[in-house]
C-alpha cells in the first residue's frame, strides 16, 4: 500500500533536517588563535626574558581580555591550544616566565601554560 504523498514529504523533510544537524560542527569556538595572539602580543619581549620583573601593563590589559573572551570550555581549550602552540613554535620564550605571567596580572587560570599541557582537560 503507497503512503499519501503529504507522508512522504515529511519524511524527507526529515531526513533533510537530520542530514543538516550532522554537518553543523557540534562545537564552536569563539576564540581564534589570532585574538590569542593579539591579546598577548605586548608579553612577548617579557617573556622573552627582556623587560624587567612584572609584565608591562599592556600585556596584563591583554592577559585580562583574554581571560574574560573565553567565556566557556569550548573557548578556553581554543585558547589553551594556541597558548601551547605559541609555547612550543617560539623557543626564545622562557617556560617559567611564560608559566607565571597570568599571576603577576591578577588573573587566575587552572591550568599551566606549558607546552605540555593536555588542553582537553581545560574546563
Amino acid at each position: 500500500m503507497a503512503r499519501p504523498a503529504g507522508k512522504q514529504q515529511q519524511v524527507a523533510l526529515l531526513v533533510a533536517a537530520a542530514a543538516l544537524l550532522l554537518m553543523v560542527p557540534a562545537v564552536v569556538s569563539a576564540v581564534t588563535c589570532g585574538q590569542v595572539a593579539g591579546y598577548l602580543s605586548p608579553c612577548m619581549s617579557y617573556a622573552m626574558g627582556g623587560q624587567g620583573t612584572a609584565p608591562p601593563e599592556a600585556c596584563c590589559s591583554g592577559v585580562r581580555s583574554l581571560n574574560s573572551a573565553a567565556r566557556t570550555t569550548g573557548d578556553r581549550q581554543a585558547a589553551c591550544k594556541c597558548l601551547k602552540q605559541i609555547t612550543i613554535s617560539m623557543p626564545a620564550l622562557k617556560p617559567g616566565i611564560v608559566a607565571g605571567i597570568p599571576g603577576k596580572c591578577g588573573v587566575d587560570i587552572p591550568y599551566p601554560i606549558t607546552s605540555s599541557t593536555d588542553c582537553t582537560k581545560v574546563q
